[in-house]
């Protein structure tokens, strides 16, 4: 099917020219925009007009700027004599029903030090570790509770861990975990999110002395990203090589969609496929990469194929 690149504009004459093109985008656009719905509610996710809702799903979270690869394959990530509270992390990793438990799915976990602060480069790899689930789907890790800190501007987050799931048949699962009774959960548009409510979990109490928290994850084959993190995401983009180009990424029905005038509803749909990368519904030649920054700011990488079928890159900035 043809299409039109959502940064080159087609000429007046191939507009008049083209009769087969509208007839075809309208399809398009009508197909995309109910597939918007049906991937969606697969499995056991489900839109209900205004929202994605469903039985079990772990929902997903934004990455953040303090991913680092490579961490070590390790569940104990204490530190001697360092700074704070020793806890336990654990629990089950289960297939898409929801039941049956997912061995061998690797769980990635990170998280700041007793002092608000990520080790983004020390060769220790401090909280920093993943691990495997074993033939029961479960995992562990043993850590310390992670701190509230100041992300900028008098922006404090509330205490949280990462996490990254990642298993053979299911898109990566990226997300973060909150503590009940953290009183800056409800000043931080993600940890407040409707859609973090399962994750902000319960601290109990071990014999030891030691604190426990278990989360139980339910992979999926697709996972809409929250509606916070779009909201996040959504914005005016300008290009870092020419100034004068911008993007504008917007909110519609719950999903994020990308602007362009040519279009006959204003723009396109986006579909998330996981780590902070979405694309065109039906089209994973044409994809948006987005790196949060430390500064608060966010990055936009895109790559895809212009309506002539030329390969097309950029990259764009979005303040905060």
């Amino acid at each position: 099917m043809p299409y039109y690149s959502l940064h080159s504009a087609p000429s007046k004459k191939r507009i008049l020219t083209n009769t087969n093109f509208y007839m075809q985008r309208r399809s398009f656009i009508k197909n995309t925009t109910l597939c918007a719905v049906a991937v969606s509610a697969t499995g056991f996710i489900r839109f209900n007009g205004q929202n994605f809702e469903g039985d079990c799903e772990t929902t997903t979270d934004i990455l953040g700027p303090f991913y680092r690869p490579d961490a070590p394959v390790r569940s104990d990530m204490r530190i001697k004599n360092a700074k704070g509270q020793l806890m336990v992390l654990s629990g089950q990793i289960k297939h898409k029903d929801c039941k049956t438990p997912l061995k061998n799915a690797c769980v990635e976990l990170w998280h700041c030090d007793g002092d608000g602060v990520y080790d983004n480069a020390s060769p220790d790899f401090k909280y920093r570790a993943k691990t495997y689930s074993d033939e029961n789907g479960n995992y562990n890790f043993k850590t310390i509770i992670p701190v509230p800190y100041d992300a900028g501007g008098g922006n404090i987050r509330p205490a949280h861990f990462h996490m990254m799931v990642s298993a053979t048949g299911y898109q990566g699962l990226i997300t973060q975990l909150y503590f009940s009774g953290d009183h800056y959960i409800s000043k931080d548009s993600f940890a407040s999110s409707p859609a973090a409510k399962k994750r902000i979990l319960d601290i109990k109490n071990a014999n030891n002395g030691e604190k426990l928290v278990v989360f139980n994850i339910a992979m999926m084959e697709k996972l809409p990203a929250d509606a916070t993190v779009i909201d996040k995401l959504s914005g005016t983009y300008i290009h870092t090589d020419k100034k004068e180009r911008k993007q504008e990424l917007y909110k519609k029905d719950n999903l994020l969609w990308i602007k362009n005038a040519n279009s006959i509803n204003g723009g396109y749909p986006l579909q998330y496929n996981g780590n902070n990368t979405f694309e065109y519904y039906g089209r994973a030649s044409n994809s948006y990469h987005f790196a949060p920054q430390a500064d608060g700011s966010i990055k936009l990488n895109y790559t895809g194929i212009t309506w002539d079928n030329k390969k097309e890159s950029w990259e764009a900035a979005k303040g905060k």
